[in-house]
């Protein structure tokens, strides 16, 4: 089993940054990646970010690409993803998810991931 604890959502102004952490625990060492997803009220859960653990490759959805990263703390079993040049429609709740040690589907599907974080809010106001 693995744990994942998020932290580092809030409320910010258009154009601000907020940096979120998901920290796992537990049987991490066969995860294949970790991702971010994001839900807003009335729609799908949808790919943000992603990293392949083994060699720290990165992946964005093209709606976060250039203001987003995605970044790791080994030691810590942390995954960060940084958020800058927020605007309202980045709004939602943030979610952390853990895959196992292969992918059952493509990196940007939620159906890779099998342990996920309890969310985190994210509100950029206008």
């Amino acid at each position: 089993q693995v744990q994942l604890v998020e932290s580092g959502g809030g409320l910010v102004q258009d154009g601000g940054s907020l940096r979120l952490s998901c920290t796992a625990s537990g049987r991490t060492v066969s995860n294949y990646a970790m991702g971010w997803f994001r839900q807003a009220p009335g729609r799908e859960r949808e790919f943000v970010a992603a990293l392949r653990w083994s060699d720290g490759s990165t992946y964005y959805s093209d709606s976060v690409k250039g203001r987003f990263t995605i970044s790791r703390a080994n030691a810590k079993n942390t995954v960060y993803l940084q958020m800058n040049s927020l605007n309202p429609a980045d709004t939602a709740v943030y979610f952390c998810a853990a895959s196992g040690p292969v992918l059952r589907a493509g990196i940007r599907s939620t159906s890779s991931y099998a342990y996920w974080g309890q969310g985190t809010q994210a509100t950029v106001s206008s």
